[in-house]
């Protein structure tokens, strides 16, 4: 591994504009993220299907900083100390196939994270703030938002204090771990960019309704805040089930998930 984090490079905030805009060498169309939420140091995996864009042999770049990189696998494959390079900006991969899977492992600490972009606690709940590039503090990914993949998503974290477990798309898992821990698995099928990503874990209270669409398809509708602001939710549910009927009516468009969180 080439390590520039420590040898003076700038890090210093760079104005970005559209005419300097370069679409990606590569496109991420399928990630699976693992999160083991533990006090201190929080465990990530990301497994994602990769493809070259540009003919070619440009180098893979991938954003990130903030974290620990623990472990980096081209099809299966665990790449050796000079077969990438690590700054404090992101990890350049060289020598790439046209399609591959990529598997990246790291590891970050929540509780330390005051940037409130990425993954971070507050009141003792994990949250996250990925708008505009919150993403690359989670893992070192293509986070740009012309980079549009389908996600899963697995959170595992202790069943006290985190009893609820969530994330984008339909929940498709969820169950019990031995020492008081329990997971959830949450599928996205409709492809988006990693600043709409979304986590959360905690303890939460939660008004639950149901809205059917005009097809018929019932969808099960939760707003989760603390126990102390639930009174406040009614209105907002009966909000949000309008809005549900407004886009049916004006725009003929039907929610497209089991699920609303």
């Amino acid at each position: 591994m080439t390590n520039k984090a420590d040898a003076g490079e700038n890090t210093s905030p760079v104005t970005k504009y559209l005419k300097d805009y370069m679409p990606p060498d590569f496109q991420i169309d399928r990630v699976a993220l693992d999160f083991d939420l533990r006090d201190g140091v929080s465990h990530i995996r990301a497994r994602s299907r990769v493809r070259r864009m540009v003919p070619g042999r440009a180098p893979l770049r991938l954003d990130g900083h903030d974290m620990t990189l623990k472990l980096v696998m081209v099809n299966g494959k665990e790449l050796g100390s000079d077969d990438y390079i690590l700054t404090r900006q992101g990890l350049v991969i060289n020598d790439l196939p046209d399609q591959f899977e990529l598997v990246i492992e790291n590891d970050i600490d929540p509780a330390r994270n005051t940037a409130l972009e990425g993954l971070y606690i507050s009141k003792a709940m994990y949250c996250t703030q990925c708008e505009a590039e919150g993403f690359r503090r989670i893992t070192y990914f293509l986070d740009q938002p012309d980079v549009m993949a389908t996600y899963r998503v697995r959170i595992e974290a202790d069943k006290t204090t985190c009893p609820v477990l969530l994330s984008n798309g339909n929940k498709i898992d969820e169950g019990d771990l031995a020492a008081g821990r329990h997971y959830t698995i949450w599928d996205d099928p409709f492809p988006k960019p990693s600043y709409l990503f979304a986590l959360v874990a905690g303890d939460l209270d939660c008004l639950e309704d149901h809205f059917t669409t005009l097809s018929g398809k019932r969808v099960t509708l939760r707003i989760f805040v603390d126990t102390a602001d639930l009174d406040k939710c009614p209105h907002a549910m009966d909000s949000l089930k309008k809005s549900f009927a407004w886009d049916e009516r004006v725009y003929g468009l039907e929610y497209d998930l089991d699920i609303f969180n």
